[in-house]
């Protein structure tokens, strides 16, 4: 979904806007030339109390990971990490005792001045892969391989593009802390990263990843802004990733679906137990699923991802509008190498760019156009509350009969 205006959070620069927030703090501005080295705000805010909440903005030290600013946000039940240095992503996200995300063979959060794409055959995204939510874009994303483009002489040549593009590698150039003065007492982080370059793309991603205290439910709002003045693709993808206790032998995905096609022959002789989940299995090769997500009349979705036992799940709610396309990610491999599998909205497939825009699934901003996605995480404790969201799940899906696909789309 194209919008042709922002959001109030996305000029920074106008204090007026935020005259509802009780804090707002500035940690990293090119503009400004500023970057905090350290800074924390503990609450609650105002005499009300509530639940008791924190935010701190640190350093880290050592290895690859010297100089990598993150951000750790405690609403008093759930915690997760912000890492501005690597695109503004999720490093990880812990409920209670519950740790939502996975361990990737990656130890350490990677700066990116230590990250080539292009190794491995365009793979070198992978040198630094562990985060829970990590963006994929935006010029472009999904496998490794050639497309073209137009050169600074205005001719058509041929590029190179990597896995899942260069977003995620991005320092932020722009963010903040923001916290209402009213209850519920909202905490915002926000920031700006840039993809742009002479004779290229001039893409601007603005987000605010956002929760309430005490609650178990967070928010991510991005708008992605072409500032060129010439018309330009897009892709975007949301890469959120899980490993145990969440994803073990028997875990199921969840989805009111129309459509499954798998991404390739590999993964379409395991097409008929796409939603379901082996144990640590080693060799195992990844499996990639492309949905058609249904909605509930209102172009919303739900999906989730719910342990065997049935008493703890996440759930993604968003607009089949704004992220149209979901792919799931199977990769239940042995443990030591990766044991994961990502829940994955976005604006196309992972498949090549030049295959996606034969199939009209890659995006065009006009210049100054704007594309919002919003994505509301929540993390399920109980049989009662996983079987709630089963339900609302299947309500969605209702009478319709998802088509699934024995083989892939004909790529070439």
């Amino acid at each position: 979904m194209k919008l042709l205006y922002l959001f109030a959070f996305v000029v920074l620069s106008k204090p007026a806007l935020f005259a509802g927030e009780a804090t707002r703090k500035k940690l990293i501005s090119v503009s400004e030339n500023i970057r905090v080295e350290a800074w924390e705000q503990v609450g609650p805010v105002g005499p009300a109390g509530g639940a008791q909440w924190s935010v701190r903005k640190s350093t880290l030290h050592g290895g690859k990971q010297e100089g990598v600013d993150i951000i750790e946000v405690d609403n008093g039940r759930l915690r997760f990490t912000v890492v501005p240095t690597r695109g503004m992503s999720v490093l990880s996200l812990s409920a209670g005792d519950a740790r939502i995300g996975w361990r990737s063979p990656v130890q350490e959060v990677v700066h990116p001045r230590y990250i080539n794409l292009q190794s491995r055959g365009g793979l070198g995204w992978l040198d630094g892969f562990n985060e829970w939510l990590v963006r994929c874009g935006l010029e472009s994303n999904g496998l490794p391989g050639t497309d073209t483009f137009t050169n600074n002489q205005g001719n058509e040549a041929n590029m190179d593009l990597t896995l899942h593009g260069k977003i995620g590698n991005i320092p932020a150039s722009e963010v903040e802390v923001a916290i209402d003065a009213e209850p519920p007492h909202r905490i915002r982080i926000r920031g700006r990263v840039d993809e742009r370059m002479f004779y290229g793309p001039k893409l601007e991603l603005w987000t605010e990843i956002s929760t309430e205290p005490g609650a178990d439910s967070f928010c991510v709002t991005d708008i992605v802004t072409n500032r060129g003045a010439e018309s330009q693709e897009f892709e975007l993808l949301y890469h959120t990733n899980y490993g145990k206790p969440l994803l073990n032998e028997g875990s199921i995905f969840l989805a009111p679906v129309a459509r499954v096609t798998p991404l390739n022959e590999h993964a379409a002789r395991s097409i008929d137990r796409y939603p379901h989940y082996a144990g640590p299995t080693p060799g195992f090769v990844e499996q990639v699923y492309c949905i058609h997500p249904l909605h509930d009349g209102k172009d919303r979705t739900l999906v989730a991802l719910s342990n065997k036992a049935g008493d703890l799940a996440v759930s993604l709610r968003f607009s089949v509008k704004e992220l149209p396309y979901f792919t799931l990610w199977k990769n239940t491999n042995s443990e030591v190498d990766g044991y994961v599998t990502g829940l994955e909205p976005g604006t196309n497939f992972p498949n090549n760019r030049r295959i996606e825009r034969k199939f009209g699934r890659v995006p065009k901003l006009a210049p100054g156009e704007s594309h919002r996605a919003s994505i509301d995480f929540a993390i399920h404790h109980g049989v009662e509350s996983v079987q709630g969201v089963a339900k609302e799940i299947a309500a969605i899906q209702g009478q319709i009969k998802p088509v699934l696909d024995s083989s892939p789309e004909k790529k070439d």
